[in-house]
């Protein structure tokens, strides 16, 4: 399975007539170089898989942390557990490392293990498709064809920015940009700023501008619940902790998991989501005083039925003379003028999108074509369904990462990662000890596996809180979010189940000269 073979189609131009070579058919090939392709090509060379590649769109890597470098950026999750479990970084500096930490270790982890030289920069997939003939995947990007026989999709949920459809939002005069792609160039001091949403990004944004422009005009349709953020500096001596003292690291990082995973069982269980209600309506009442403000912004759906957000200075920001809230959406921009849901008018000179991505139907999706002919998209047609959040159905040899219903609401992305790479991997092995040249998931096995996890996410706070959000899809499926325990994700994930495949014996090909 490590060997490489050259395969060439017919009518390919030869050598001699000064074309390039047949490309190598590669042990597997890697879309985006973020958490989950840096995870992925890791765990491959470890298993023996060193014949691969990683195409990233990008100039380097990190994924949406070199993405998004919004003021405030930071993550929500705290560092020691937004960390490889295989690659601890004893020197977070903040409970909460902000995103040029994160981003500098994933640049760490990448030189450390050595797989910089496999990373395709600045290659754009254009499309994918499952080559029958081939056994393996022909992907047509931006730097030209690269064939695999595996193809691991890493691109991420929060990769492709969610522009919304809002009439004349082309034609504004002033500067626009979402909080994703932040222009550094264009000072905001003194100005009038009109803010869509009130997410994650936001909640972290907002409070960093707010004191430099004239006026803030945030335009909210449902405010989140929040909880307090105990974020601190981790001093020289907590550091020697995690450093010197054996054992002390994974006691903390298991410590931050358990309570994580008390969150995400009130959330599958909501009967239980009455302490967390309680501690986020607290937090509201002491960082706002005034109670017409506090009703304006107390939500009307039940905590975790949106992503439950932690911030200390998201209330104060709020509050300041400088900014307003607008209960509303936005419908039009007429040329200087946003035009809320509410009929209110106010002139801007900048407009910041913090929209959020789009999750349940990334891009990735559309380039990917499996045994039909069809892509991801076609094929889920407005629902994203597969097996584990990783196989699909008539997509032979292709793992998903963070793929539907994989999110989570209350833990670290990067632990999902962790259990889909080594899922993924478990499988590549079995292929290379069966000469097996294709797997693909039984259509009825998962179909099994869609009634199960609807059945367990029907009552979750997701389907039964109230809201919408970007867990739903267009159907009002819950298709981002994983519906049992993390711990049940690693025993569902621990071995590859063949039985619940179809396999297909490898067809050896000599190359073509």
């Amino acid at each position: 399975m490590t060997s490489t073979t050259a395969y060439r189609t017919p009518g390919t131009p030869s050598e001699a007539a000064g074309e390039p070579g047949p490309q190598p058919l590669l042990d597997a090939v890697i879309v985006g170089a973020g958490f989950g392709g840096v995870a992925a090509a890791i765990k491959l060379r470890e298993a023996g898989f060193r014949d691969i590649a990683i195409l990233e769109q990008g100039p380097d890597v990190g994924g949406c942390w070199r993405e998004n470098t919004y003021p405030g950026c930071a993550c929500d999750v705290p560092s020691h557990l937004y960390s490889y479990s295989f690659a601890p970084n004893p020197d977070w500096t903040r409970q909460f490392a902000v995103q040029s930490e994160i981003e500098q270790y994933v640049h760490k982890v990448v030189d450390d293990y050595g797989i910089r030289p496999q990373i395709r920069f600045d290659t754009e997939v254009r499309n994918a498709a499952w080559d029958e003939t081939l056994q393996g995947w022909r992907v047509d990007t931006s730097q030209g064809e690269v064939l695999g026989r595996v193809l691991i999709s890493a691109a991420g949920p929060l990769h492709a920015p969610n522009i919304p459809d809002i009439k004349g939002l082309d034609t504004f005069p002033g500067t626009i940009f979402h909080s994703a792609h932040w222009n550094h160039e264009h000072d905001l001091s003194g100005e009038r700023v009109a803010v869509v949403g009130s997410g994650a990004s936001a909640i972290q944004f907002v409070p960093e501008i707010a004191p430099k422009v004239k006026k803030l005009e945030l335009y909210q349709r449902t405010p989140p619940w929040l909880l307090p953020r105990p974020d601190f500096e981790i001093g020289r001596l907590g550091r020697a902790l995690h450093r010197y003292v054996p054992g002390f690291r994974q006691a903390h990082r298991g410590l931050i998991f358990s309570v994580a995973e008390c969150l995400g069982f009130a959330q599958r269980n909501p009967r239980f989501i009455g302490p967390i209600k309680a501690v986020a309506t607290q937090h509201l009442k002491r960082q706002v005083k005034d109670p017409a403000l506090r009703a304006r912004i107390t939500p009307d759906y039940e905590p975790g039925c949106k992503r439950i957000l932690f911030a200390n200075s998201w209330y104060p920001a709020i509050q300041r003379e400088n900014v307003e809230i607008i209960d509303a959406g936005v419908t039009e921009v007429r040329g200087n003028t946003v035009i809320g849901a509410d009929g209110s008018e106010r002139e801007v000179d900048t407009i910041i999108l913090a929209t959020g991505f789009h999750v349940t139907d990334p891009p990735i999706a559309a380039a990917v074509h499996g045994r039909d002919g069809r892509s991801l998209l076609e094929t889920w047609n407005g629902s994203a369904k597969c097996y584990l959040g990783t196989t699909v159905a008539g997509f032979p040899n292709l793992f998903l990462l963070v793929g539907p219903n994989s999110g989570l609401g209350h833990s670290s992305i990067i632990y999902v990662i962790e259990q889909q790479v080594h899922y993924a991997v478990e499988a590549l092995k079995f292929m290379r000890t069966q000469s097996a040249g294709e797997i693909d998931l039984d259509p009825v096995e998962q179909e099994k596996y869609i009634a199960t996890v609807d059945k367990r996410l029907a009552g979750a706070v997701w389907a039964t809180g109230g809201c919408g959000s970007y867990y739903l899809d267009a159907s009002g499926r819950t298709a981002g979010l994983w519906p049992w325990s993390l711990p049940t994700m690693k025993r569902m994930m621990r071995r590859f189940d063949h039985e619940k495949y179809r396999v297909a014996r490898r067809v050896q090909k000599p190359a073509v000269k």
